[in-house]
């Protein structure tokens, strides 16, 4: 199947969507098309954000209240029903505009379609500040899943580097127990990148916690203690190269599993090895390989 370029969803979508509010900025970044009652927005049952910091909202409708709400949101009527509207960017200034008691709020109208809905409002939230490295990265994989697109192309279209796309995708490799660390902001993305190759990464996240190790010390720790002696490496695996390895990772978290090549030296012929943990991680790929 052929897989979706940067479409209306991700490259001309993305002139809507500016950074996160600046408190020094006193004009809109984008001209509001009219001011929409509050009342008649609604937010999107689909919104890939699901939690919302009660202090940021509340310092957010404090900045509201003197400054009124300056980026507009981006609305799309709501089907079937006349002079209502669903929220496609925008639903944490919405929550504060109620939390300052406004009645009504100034917003672009968009005619988009449900994946373009789902698709601008996943660039919304990685284009945030305050996204933790676990949202960002789901919210890549999302966009890779559900709308073909590959790492150059968001990297492209994000202003954000390929390594950092990539490294950020390996985390979800992690066990959801240190997941939910990182959410918590107990433990940084630096933190979670040391753990992603090593085989007991839950007993080394509890150690880097209390011990409260720096980023450098986690490697350290993960180096020696925190790994379990490694089998003997071929010669052939010792010299593989930095393409191959890089090869290597970019599958391992595209798949989420890990992968293995071992091409021949001066031959075109060579190994490709997935190694899968449940049988669930082997069904899903089973699935991807019968598309």
């Amino acid at each position: 199947m052929e897989k979706k370029g940067l479409g209306r969803g991700l490259s001309a979508l993305l002139a809507d969507v500016a950074p996160a509010e600046e408190p020094s900025l006193m004009r809109p970044v984008t001209s509001p098309d009219r001011m929409i009652p509050i009342e008649c927005i609604h937010p999107n049952p689909d919104q890939p954000r699901r939690q919302f910091n009660e202090k940021d909202l509340t310092d957010l409708s404090n900045s509201i209240r003197e400054k009124g709400v300056i980026q507009p949101l981006i609305l799309r009527p709501l089907p079937g029903q006349a002079g209502e509207y669903q929220i496609v960017a925008g639903e944490r200034r919405w929550r504060a505009a109620q939390m300052a008691e406004r009645h009504e709020l100034p917003a672009v109208i968009r005619e988009l379609t449900d994946a373009e809905v789902i698709e601008l409002a996943i660039i919304e939230n990685i284009q945030r500040s305050d996204l933790n490295a676990v949202e960002e990265a789901l919210g890549y994989r999302m966009l890779m899943e559900r709308f073909g697109h590959t790492q150059e192309k968001l990297a492209e279209a994000l202003g954000k580097s390929r390594s950092h796309i990539a490294n950020l995708l390996r985390l979800l490799n992690l066990p959801e127990t240190v997941l939910a660390l990182v959410r918590e902001g107990k433990l940084s993305a630096g933190h979670a990148r040391t753990l992603v190759t090593v085989p007991n990464p839950e007993e080394l996240a509890k150690q880097i916690i209390e011990k409260d190790l720096s980023v450098r010390q986690a490697e350290q720790l993960a180096r020696t203690i925190g790994v379990k002696p490694k089998k003997k490496v071929a010669k052939k695996e010792q010299e593989k190269d930095a393409d191959t390895r890089a090869l290597e990772a970019d599958l391992s978290a595209n798949l989420r599993m890990e992968v293995l090549i071992a091409h021949r030296p001066g031959q075109q012929s060579g190994e490709l090895r997935v190694r899968y943990t449940t049988l669930e991680q082997l069904d899903g790929l089973c699935q991807r390989l019968g598309q």
